[in-house]
């Protein structure tokens, strides 16, 4: 555990009590979900800290002379700031403000996407690298004012990132915008300072099950509900094996700490034909199809509100507009097929 007294602080404003590492005195309206839900200090810097087991992890933390490599000592080496949203940490020995701990720059962002040797010759700085969390090579960039989150990955990697970011935004899905950058996918920071991202890990733990979380989502708002269904029926369809409670959440108010909505829809990397193409092309035993089947048979509630909202045909020619748009050579046959029989398996249900 972290033994540390201070406060979390959203940009300014005190709102939860840490002493000797332990939550107190939580601000039930604007604090982090995190500690909305009891949850501990220690396990929400672990949560903000950049995967160690990424190569250029290691790099950064020794370019930038880290002696504490842990997770939690790791986020605290930049008071836990991240890019999309304004918690952090201050310490009762620390006198500073928001406007000086945010994020202005980025010097390390080759260094964290490709492990530039070149970056060993910059100076340590405080960088959002520490706190950029996920398992593949990325980073953040600050251009015309704007940050933007680069991601590397193989072609068929970046193929379904792009492809799903196109069908969702054909089928008026609330998705991220991805684009194709010189070899990588980049897509802008949708908080934009903003609103508050909330990871869903931040109420649900670990536990992926859908019908838990569609619950919790009707407590909040039908529209919040409808979008995580969209999400499910677009994972389904597109064969995301990767949805997990860290990359997905709800945007909050900054002033008022109300929540607002799903996330867009984001991080499609290990979908579709990232790891290789599927062997059963008709989906007749796909299994993330089962999931979401069994899902909607035992919560009748999710059912009823998904067969009540239309959803676009996908057709050949939307599929095909899609993959057009991509740089990336692909089996344009067997993705159309693909995406075509995990539709009409959902239709036929």
């Amino acid at each position: 555990m972290i033994d540390s007294n201070g406060y979390i602080m959203s940009a300014d404003r005190q709102v939860a009590r840490i002493e000797n590492g332990l939550v107190i005195d939580v601000d039930q309206k604007f604090a982090p979900l995190h500690f909305i839900n009891g949850k501990d200090f220690t396990s929400w810097l672990e949560g903000r800290a950049i995967d160690s087991h990424r190569a250029n992890s290691r790099l950064l933390k020794k370019v930038l002379r880290l002696a504490n490599r842990d997770d939690a000592s790791t986020a605290l080496a930049v008071n836990a700031v991240t890019i999309t949203d304004n918690y952090w940490f201050k310490s009762d020995d620390e006198n500073l403000t928001w406007n000086e701990v945010k994020f202005n720059e980025n010097v390390f962002d080759n260094l964290a996407l490709k492990g530039d040797p070149d970056s060993f010759n910059q100076k340590p700085s405080r960088t959002p690298e520490l706190t950029n969390i996920g398992s593949f090579e990325k980073c953040w960039r600050l251009i015309d004012g704007k940050w933007w989150m680069y991601k590397s990955g193989n072609d068929n990697q970046i193929f379904s990132e792009l492809f799903i970011c196109h069908l969702g935004h054909a089928l008026g899905f609330n998705m991220a915008d991805y684009e194709y950058d010189n070899g990588y996918v980049k897509t802008k920071d949708f908080t934009d300072g903003r609103v508050n991202f909330e990871p869903i890990c931040s109420v649900m733990g670990d536990n992926e099950d859908y019908s838990d979380s569609f619950d919790y989502f009707m407590t909040l708002s039908k529209d919040i509900a409808v979008d995580y269904l969209k999400m499910l029926y677009l994972d389904s369809v597109c064969y995301n094996m990767d949805r997990h409670t860290n990359n997905y959440g709800l945007l909050r108010n900054i002033e008022t700490g109300e929540i607002l909505s799903l996330a867009p829809n984001y991080d499609n990397n290990i979908a579709l034909i990232a790891n290789g193409y599927p062997s059963d092309v008709s989906r007749k035993k796909d299994g993330l199809l089962k999931f979401f089947f069994e899902f909607l048979d035992n919560n009748s509630e999710a059912k009823k509100l998904f067969n009540s909202f239309d959803i676009s045909i996908i057709t050949k020619e939307m599929l095909t507009e899609c993959i057009d748009k991509i740089p990336v050579k692909v089996d344009s046959e067997f993705v159309i097929n693909f995406i075509l029989n995990g539709q009409k398996r959902i239709k036929d249900k």
